[in-house]
């Protein structure tokens, strides 16, 4: 049994280990060893005038093939970057730079499609003298929202387009409006039309299509989102947060979908559905293509090409007879994790912030956390002071945990002197043992149920601190500017583990020397990770285990154990 134990937690060691170098390779600015990220097509060139995708039937499954025509190349499916060797429109495309009070974005003119947007009120995690970007179009990064219509040869996410509008939100002023617009394909025109408003990340967006032809057609809407399968630069591998697509409907609720299940065509989620949205997903920010409730849609997700994924939804229009036009309005939510915009804006939409298999334990913590913040005004306090309530919460277990140490303490040097009395005889000690453990009324797992029993709380509060973009960019004291980032001095992560260290010597010393020595072996290994976990998240552990010790120190105290180190013994 020692040595499995043994084994398993040299494992633990071993990959740990690993994490670290692969971590400081990263620091460095040096390619990572064991993790290396793979490397994004880059966007190819702007294909030829009227490049589009080929009819398709309805269907997440049946999403057009290129067919090649007299009048136009042939062109990829939705999210597919088409490649084309030159374009008698290429000189006439531009990118369109849109600002608000909390967003610059770019616009590009092929396909009106947004390529770029940056968010004025958060920093970048690596460069804080930068702003964050989500979208982004580049040689590192590939991330756009695309629409266009499908069912025929008609405007696309490629199709050139003309710009009109204000380029500046302005003083005073609380919406921005503006549009792109396409010449006719095949007699149908496509009319985008994206409205901003101050203060926010959500961009209406409506869609007019008008039939200028000859005949009736039934072209279909389609919504998506387009990204390569990295991870966000900076992200620790520590953090084991989602990057990927999700959809959601009401039928089957939120469905994540890691790239590698897209590569391998093992995705599954609900194909069809009159409600829900379409999203991507990463630490701390999303982004999702929102219809109103009763829409019927059709939903996908697929690989487009090397290192490049697509999430999206398909809805029709109506039969549009020539000379008419319709519309569908809709909505773009790209932006940070706030939980109680994203409750506001859409149902279900909060779950992109994930909180692991503990949600509904983290909701209320997250809550709680809030209203603290609402009165102390200092995201690092409201940890500290959340911390404190949960433990007022929880003391008569954590009492009951020590007081059963205290007697376990009480009565070590008499379990000492018999096992070593009669060490030439295992099965006679264990006898011994559970002989003074039955005397002496002490129970050696007393210790362990209530301390369990609150484990699901603080994984579940580990969850909050981690997956809160509040703590992006929030000071709490001193050296410590930015809860979300790793400690630049490591002096949290080094008082992290002398508090772990110092519980450990308070506890009484088990009998068997090969679990003492792993008692005090275990705190140090997983330190390591502590070194590049978020300064929240260090800070939350260190008042947890003060407190702990404060706890444990009195009631030791109170029942006439005085304190005592029992330090590690490594002969």
């Amino acid at each position: 049994m020692n040595d499995i134990r043994r084994t398993i937690l040299w494992v633990i060691f071993g990959f740990s280990l690993v994490l670290l170098w692969d971590q400081w390779q990263l620091h460095n600015g040096k390619k990572a060893t064991f993790f290396p990220k793979p490397e994004i097509a880059a966007p190819a060139p702007a294909p030829a005038a009227g490049a589009a995708p080929a009819s398709a039937t309805t269907g997440a499954n049946a999403l057009p093939t290129a067919t090649a025509t007299a009048t136009a190349p042939a062109a990829a499916s939705p999210g597919q970057v088409p490649t084309s060797a030159s374009s008698p429109t290429a000189a006439a495309r531009e990118k369109i730079e849109i600002e608000t009070d909390v967003l610059k974005l770019s616009f590009d003119t092929e396909g009106g499609s947004l390529v770029r947007n940056e968010f004025t009120k958060h920093l970048d995690l690596v460069d804080p003298k930068k702003n964050m970007v989500l979208l982004d179009q580049s040689s590192s990064r590939v991330y756009m929202a695309q629409t266009g219509l499908i069912g025929g040869d008609f405007p696309t996410h490629k199709t050139p387009m003309s710009f009109s509008g204000e380029r500046k939100l302005k003083d005073g002023q609380d919406e921005l409006t503006v549009r792109f617009e396409s010449a006719d394909i095949n007699g149908v025109q496509l009319i985008k039309t994206y409205t901003l408003k101050r203060g926010s990340h959500v961009i209406g967006v409506k869609h007019d299509v008008v039939n200028k032809g000859s005949v009736p057609v039934s072209p279909q809407l389609y919504m998506q989102l387009v990204r390569d399968g990295n991870k966000p630069e900076g992200e620790s591998a520590f953090y084991f947060t989602f990057t990927g697509p999700a959809i959601y409907t009401e039928a089957k609720k939120y469905q994540k979908l890691e790239f590698s299940d897209i590569e391998k065509n093992k995705g599954e989620f609900e194909k069809s559905s009159p409600n829900g949205y379409v999203a991507m997903v990463q630490h701390y920010f999303a982004s999702a293509w929102l219809l109103p409730e009763g829409i019927q849609r059709e939903n996908f997700a697929r690989k487009v090409d090397t290192n490049l994924y697509a999430v999206g939804m398909i809805t029709p229009f109506a039969e549009l007879a020539p000379g008419q036009s319709r519309s569908i309005s809709n909505q773009l939510f790209s932006g940070p994790q706030e939980e109680k915009v994203l409750e506001a804006l859409s149902p279900g939409l909060d779950l992109v912030k994930d909180y692991g298999w503990l949600a509904m334990l983290s909701k209320p913590l997250y809550w709680l956390l809030d209203q603290l913040h609402s009165v102390l005004q200092n995201w690092g306090w409201s940890i500290v002071a959340l911390v404190l309530l949960i433990k007022i919460a929880f003391y008569w277990l954590n009492a009951k945990a020590y007081s059963s140490m205290a007697k376990m303490k009480a009565i070590n040097p008499k379990i000492m002197e018999m096992r070593e009395r009669l060490k030439n005889n295992p099965q006679q000690m264990q006898q011994e043992m559970m002989k003074i453990y039955r005397e002496e009324k002490v129970n050696p797992m007393g210790g362990c149920f209530p301390i369990m029993v609150q484990i699901p709380v603080f994984i579940a509060l580990y969850w909050v601190l981690l997956s809160s973009v509040e703590m992006r960019n929030a000071p709490w004291l001193g050296w410590i500017q930015d809860l979300a980032a790793p400690d630049p001095y490591f002096i949290l992560p080094l008082i992290m583990t002398l508090t772990t260290l110092l519980q450990t010597a308070l506890n009484p010393a088990p009998p068997d020397p090969m679990q003492a020595k792993l008692m005090w072996m275990m705190p140090l290994i997983f330190s390591v990770m502590f070194f590049f976990f978020p300064s929240g998240l260090v800070l939350y552990w260190i008042t947890n285990n003060i407190l702990s010790i404060a706890q444990q120190w009195m009631i030791n105290t109170r029942m006439g154990v005085p304190p005592q180190f029992n330090l590690p013994k490594f002969k």
